[in-house]
């Protein structure tokens, strides 16, 4: 195997192992987005399997706190959609292989 093959085959292994990350997830006939609000993503998606509050954060220029919760729906197709959102705005959609 040659060197350029080894590194193809090491990046791929890697790009597997990781979560994926997306701006959009689809829900049926309809698609959600990064920044989109919880009350929207329940609108399109319906109830997630669990939800989970996680934390607070602190955003802006003011240093206002928001809680922080992971919404998890599926698994469809095998995979978990994991959404976290911030002060009531989806800010990371994830998604993982169910164990």
């Amino acid at each position: 195997m040659t060197m350029r093959n080894a590194l193809a085959a090491v990046l791929l292994t890697f790009a597997l192992a990781t979560p994926a990350g997306a701006d959009t997830m689809r829900c049926g006939s309809r698609l959600i987005s990064l920044g989109d609000r919880a009350f929207e993503v329940l609108q399109k998606c319906g109830e997630p399997a669990h939800r989970d509050q996680v934390g607070y954060t602190l955003g802006g220029y003011d240093r206002r706190e928001f809680t922080v919760e992971e919404w998890v729906y599926g698994p469809n197709n095998g995979m978990l959609s994991i959404l976290t959102f911030e002060g009531n705005r989806l800010v990371r959609i994830e998604t993982r292989r169910s164990r």
